[in-house]
């Protein structure tokens, strides 16, 4: 398999593939900066790292937006047979057509979290793309984080929830964190309660046992301490503005893949 574009994703990808058991002669990098080639070479000595594209059957694009159409002919006339594009809205359709020869596309949606192996991607099929094709991206991408199946069409919601989601999280623990030094806690003791309170509750949410609503029901005692607190957040319209900050960055997403 090949990855095309060794950044941070590609080699989240690579790293990933490698740590659940992909046998790192099975692996090709093709990077074109001599540096960034270098430092690949150094961290994963036994994958061939080259700086063009090579015959390969399965290839992931890992190359930035506008590199996806020349990057979608290079492997289609070095004889892919199916690609796996995480560049942020560019369509399935268009990879198909960049190619030029019948070619099984798979477009996903990662987001950021994947650089640690905590990612989160939804993926989509092309119009040839197979129930295979499909199982292989799931593997793929199931190195780094989980994976959902969505149609095409609701990848732009995707990519104003999980994609830009992120940067949400960070923005609240920076306001939790500044908040906490305001009520007049040491700076590294807001940020080391404000980072393991985010995680905890992540892993409570995540463990399935309980709706978002419940466990927030779970911690707000009548007349208590978090009842005003979450009482102050809806009258600022907290909930109202992630609503919209999802809605825009998902219109963002549309205006970009036109």
């Amino acid at each position: 398999m090949l990855i095309v574009g060794g950044g941070r994703m590609g080699e989240a990808l690579l790293s990933g593939l490698l740590e659940a058991g992909r046998p790192p002669g099975e692996l090709s990098v093709a990077e074109v900066s001599a540096t960034r080639r270098d430092e690949l070479a150094a961290a994963y000595p036994a994958v061939t790292i080259v700086d063009g594209v090579v015959p390969a059957a399965s290839v992931v694009l890992a190359v930035k937006p506008g590199d996806v159409p020349g990057a979608a002919r290079a492997v289609a006339d070095a004889g892919a047979r199916r690609v796996l594009s995480v560049a942020a809205g560019v369509t399935t359709k268009s990879i198909e057509t960049a190619a030029g020869r019948p070619l099984a596309v798979v477009r996903a949606m990662p987001n950021t979290p994947a650089l640690i192996g905590a990612g989160a991607a939804a993926i989509s099929p092309g119009s040839t793309a197979s129930e295979d094709d499909l199982t292989w991206a799931e593997a793929v991408l199931g190195a780094v984080g989980v994976v959902v199946r969505v149609p095409e069409g609701a990848l732009d919601a995707v990519t104003g929830l999980s994609g830009s989601g992120p940067a949400y999280v960070f923005l609240v623990a920076e306001a939790m964190i500044e908040s906490g030094v305001l009520a007049g806690l040491p700076r590294d003791v807001a940020e080391k309660l404000t980072f393991h309170t985010l995680l905890g509750s992540s892993r409570l949410m995540a463990d399935g046992g309980s709706t978002p609503a419940a466990l927030r029901a779970a911690v707000t005692s009548p007349g208590g301490t978090t009842a005003v607190g979450l009482r102050e957040l809806e009258r600022r319209g907290v909930r109202a503005a992630f609503l919209d900050a999802v809605a825009a960055a998902a219109e963002r997403s549309r205006e970009l893949g036109r």
